[in-house]
């Protein structure tokens, strides 16, 4: 069986936010706040907050739809969390805007 990873997006302390990939969410934020192997970006900007989540595919797609959040702007990273937006609007918008 394919292991399913999911992009997420945490709010940190400071108001930034913080996108990843990781096939259990909730032990990848856990690691995060408390483990040696969390992202360097979030070390001391906790607690951190999960705001987004959402199934993607494989490890290949979700790297793709990861980068693809990381390109939005924070208006559009605010619209997708508050579900204003959907991912695929907000891709295509990007798509629109680059081309």
């Amino acid at each position: 069986m394919d292991t399913v990873y999911s992009v997420y997006i945490v709010r940190c302390a400071d108001n930034t936010y913080y996108t990843g990939i990781a096939a259990d969410v909730d032990r990848r934020i856990i690691e995060h706040e408390c483990s040696p192997r969390g992202a360097k970006y979030l070390k001391g900007r906790g607690p951190l907050t999960l705001v987004y989540s959402k199934a993607a595919g494989d490890r290949s797609v979700a790297s793709q739809v990861e980068y693809r959040i990381k390109q939005l702007s924070r208006a559009a990273k605010r619209a997708l969390i508050d579900g204003r937006a959907t991912l695929s609007e907000l891709i295509a918008d990007q798509d629109s805007a680059a081309g």
